[in-house]
């Protein structure tokens, strides 16, 4: 496969052959949606021409979502839609062809970044419709993630990168502005099994739990601490930016559950970004947990459910998992129960 020569539809088209009984379709899907992601990239790129401030941010959110809708009803791939950004699921329009496939996805994440001229991204999810004898149901959407057929990003910056998995690997794809095609540049993407980078907001720190504190504050203590190694925070409050980052060059995310987010079960949408992220993560050989349980492994009860969010480089979740379970099991150590900036703190 020659890097740089290969488009994301002779690719998709070559996967296909390997699965019995691919009729088309699901190439097709993935077009409609290559196709949607290229004009929300040239809005994107427009920036400040647009509107400015939180006007820019409400407008290319809005575009992006109409953009999505649109791609999905056009050629008759999909059963339904739905967005993060609308209440209800969207259907197909009378008259129009409904195909055999679900489709979730999140418009344009990160948009509230864009009116610093950060990066921004969609994010989709591709489920089999249950029952295509009649017209799709809210319930339809509440599979577990382990049923996604596909997963994908398409991250907005200095490039326009498309991430995708259909359960055989991570690939990643450019976009060449010259001729109007994602191009395959990242083949076989593979997260770095251990990293020395974190990222978390540690301006919520009095809300995390001990087994959160404990892991963090080890990291802080660098070579002389417990981990005997310097690392890296980072945190730039883009999910698809620090999704693409750990996926290039590992590490691990934390957006953790915390006494703010108890009574909705955690701050980031499970349909939407947790479950697409965390299929994409761990095809590339990493892991996404809640803190306690697997990401993938969770049935939705409602199509805006919010879950806590854990994933990156294998070991570090891993050890963030066995934190978590020591802390319900009543084995985690005490010391760890303390703000990380109080007087007796590692920043004292």
């Amino acid at each position: 496969m020659e890097v740089g020569r290969i488009t994301l539809t002779q690719f998709v088209n070559e996967e296909q052959r390997n699965i019995a009984g691919a009729t088309g379709d699901f190439s097709g899907l993935i077009n409609d949606i290559a196709i949607a992601s290229k004009t929300i990239a040239n809005a994107v790129g427009k920036g400040a021409l647009l509107a400015t401030g939180k006007d820019l941010n409400q407008k290319l959110e809005t575009l992006a979502n109409e953009v999505m809708l649109q791609a999905g009803i056009a050629t008759g791939h999909l059963a339904a839609m739905a967005s993060e950004d609308m209440d209800e699921i969207s259907h197909i329009p009378a008259g129009k062809q409904r195909g055999k496939y679900l489709l979730s996805f999140d418009p344009l994440n990160g948009s509230g970044n864009l009116d610093i001229n950060f990066q921004s991204g969609t994010l989709f999810s591709i489920l089999r419709a249950p029952d295509l004898k009649r017209k799709p149901k809210a319930e339809d959407f509440l599979q577990p993630g382990t049923q996604q057929l596909c997963a994908g990003l398409v991250q907005y910056g200095a490039s326009t990168r498309l991430i995708m998995t259909t359960g055989q690997g991570v690939n990643g794809f450019t976009l060449d502005r010259d001729v109007g095609e994602f191009v395959l540049t990242h083949p076989k993407i593979t997260i770095p099994a251990e990293a020395t980078t974190f990222a978390i907001n540690t301006s919520n720190e009095r809300f995390w739990e001990p087994p959160v504190r404990r892991y963090v504050q080890e990291c802080m203590a660098g070579k002389d601490g417990p981990r005997g190694k310097d690392f890296g925070m980072r945190w730039v409050a883009s999910l698809v930016a620090e999704a693409y980052r750990i996926l290039t060059r590992g590490g691990v995310f934390l957006y953790p559950h915390d006494e703010r987010t108890r009574d909705q079960g955690g701050r980031l949408g499970l349909l939407y970004e947790a479950n697409p992220i965390a299929f994409i993560v761990e095809q590339a050989g990493g892991s996404a947990i809640t803190g306690r349980n697997r990401i993938l492994d969770i049935k939705p009860s409602e199509l805006h459910q919010r879950a806590p969010f854990i994933f990156g480089s294998k070991s570090e979740v891993e050890r963030l998992h066995r934190y978590h379970q020591e802390y319900v099991e009543g084995k985690d150590l005490d010391s760890y129960d303390m703000p990380l900036f109080s007087s007796r703190s590692l920043f004292r």
